[in-house]
Order: C-alpha cells, then sequence, then structure tokens
C-alpha cells in the first residue's frame, strides 16, 4: 500500500494574514491544500491520502474535500505544534492499517506545484532503495556561518542541495524513527534532517522545477503567476 501524508497544520504567521492559515488561502475559488492533495488523490500508484490539519479548521477542510469529490482520504487528523509533531501524528493514525513494507510520501500541503512524475519517480526510488528525498540542486554559492557574521566556508557548489518534498520512506522505518525522536525530544527540521541524524541512508530525486513551499505573501504570487502560466500553456497547447 502506497500513502500519502499531507501535513498542514501551520498557521502561517510569515503570510500576515489573520483570517486563514496559509493553506486555506484561494486562487481561483478553490484553497491552497486542494491544489497539492489533487496530485496525489489523481495518481494511479496512490491508495490513501491522510492529511493533518489544525484542529479549527477540520470541518473546513471536509467540507471542500466533499464539494470536490476527493475518493482517497483515508483519515483527517489533528496537526501538532510543529511540522514534526503534526508528521508523527499523521504517522501514528496510520499505524492499524500499515505495514512496515509499506510506501509513505510526505508532503507539504503548501507546497502545491508538482507534478505526476515526481510522486512516481518517489515510489519507484523508495522500492528500490528504501528512501527517497526530492531535492533541488544548488545555482548559487552556499555560504557556511557560525556566529552569522564571519564566513567560516564556502562550500563546493557541485556538491549542494536544497531539500523539498516529498520525502518518502518505508512506513516502518520513518515511523520508527519518529517515535524515538518523540522519546528522546530531537527536534529536526523535517524527516530527512531527522533520519540523517539517526545515521539512516537517504537517496536522493532531482525536483521539478519551481516546486515551491508558500510561506510568505511572495511565494503565493509567485505561486499564482506560475499556476495561470501552466493553464495559460494547456489552453494554448504549447
Amino acid at each position: 500500500m502506497i500513502t500519502a501524508l499531507i501535513f498542514a497544520g501551520g498557521t502561517g504567521q510569515r503570510m500576515n494574514v489573520r483570517a486563514k492559515p496559509k493553506q486555506f488561502l484561494e486562487l481561483h475559488g478553490k484553497p491552497i491544500i486542494l491544489y497539492t492533495l489533487e496530485h496525489f488523490e489523481e495518481h494511479s500508484e496512490i491508495d490513501n491520502i491522510v492529511v493533518v490539519c489544525l484542529d479549527s479548521w477540520i470541518d473546513e477542510l471536509k467540507l471542500w474535500l466533499k464539494r470536490y469529490d476527493f475518493r482517497k482520504i483515508m483519515q483527517i487528523v489533528h496537526g501538532g505544534t510543529t511540522g514534526q509533531e503534526s508528521i508523527y501524528n499523521g504517522l501514528k493514525a496510520m499505524e492499524g492499517s500499515c505495514q512496515p513494507d509499506d510506501i509513505v510520501l510526505i508532503h507539504d500541503g503548501v507546497r502545491p506545484l508538482i507534478n505526476e512524475d515526481i510522486i512516481s519517480v518517489n515510489i519507484a526510488k523508495v522500492k528500490e532503495c528504501g528512501t527517497a528525498i526530492t531535492v533541488e540542486p544548488v545555482v548559487e554559492s552556499v555560504i557556511y556561518s557560525e556566529q552569522g557574521d564571519l564566513i567560516n566556508a564556502v562550500p563546493e557548489r557541485s556538491r549542494m542541495y536544497v531539500a523539498k518534498a516529498p520525502q518518502s520512506f518505508r512506513y516502518g522505518a520513518i515511523w520508527n524513527l519518529h517515535q524515538k525522536a518523540q522519546q528522546e525530544g530531537l527536534i529536526a527540521v523535517d524527516s530527512a534532517h531527522l533520519c540523517n541524524i539517526y545515521g539512516a541512508e537517504l537517496h536522493m530525486v532531482i525536483s521539478p522545477p519551481n516546486n515551491i513551499k508558500i510561506t510568505s505573501p511572495t511565494d503565493y504570487y509567485i505561486f499564482r503567476a506560475l499556476y495561470e502560466a501552466r493553464e495559460n500553456q494547456q489552453i494554448l497547447g504549447m
């Protein structure tokens, strides 16, 4: 079984929007999270979707899912205070229905500009290697500074990548590590970081272009421009 775990528990403080969390901001009358979910709903290899959502917005999400006739939603889970806790809650909710060798794709609810191919590549990589971390090659120099003033190193750019999503794993392996982190009070940036801390072997797949995470007003406007450009290309047959 292959499950998409979509976490959308953030409040979007950087968006400066008090009325709605960032994942419920709308484009053409539809919230961002639905654009994200549609990629997994429409993918032939995805069996189920688990969504981790802010408690106070679960009813709103259910209404949107019903309106757009989503069929693969297995569970809607209460979000945590951090992204890591939200992922933990989602993995825990899957415990009774997933086998250790099942595949789980962990993805941000506010990362809607993925495509069918990157989902397929993630699944194939996990089947082959056990893990798949979507990454993007760095195109500018990376600066390392220990104190935020003095530059300590400028790593070789050709070896640098930015972690994106999906981040995909065998269910048993990633659930065990998240449980261990919870017990030990370990806080990681994302699941790839958590796995690296515990010494798990991670394999990369290259992200599609423009796989942005919407965390600021600028990101939202970039998303709108890119989405509308894609729509226009399809209309014109480009």
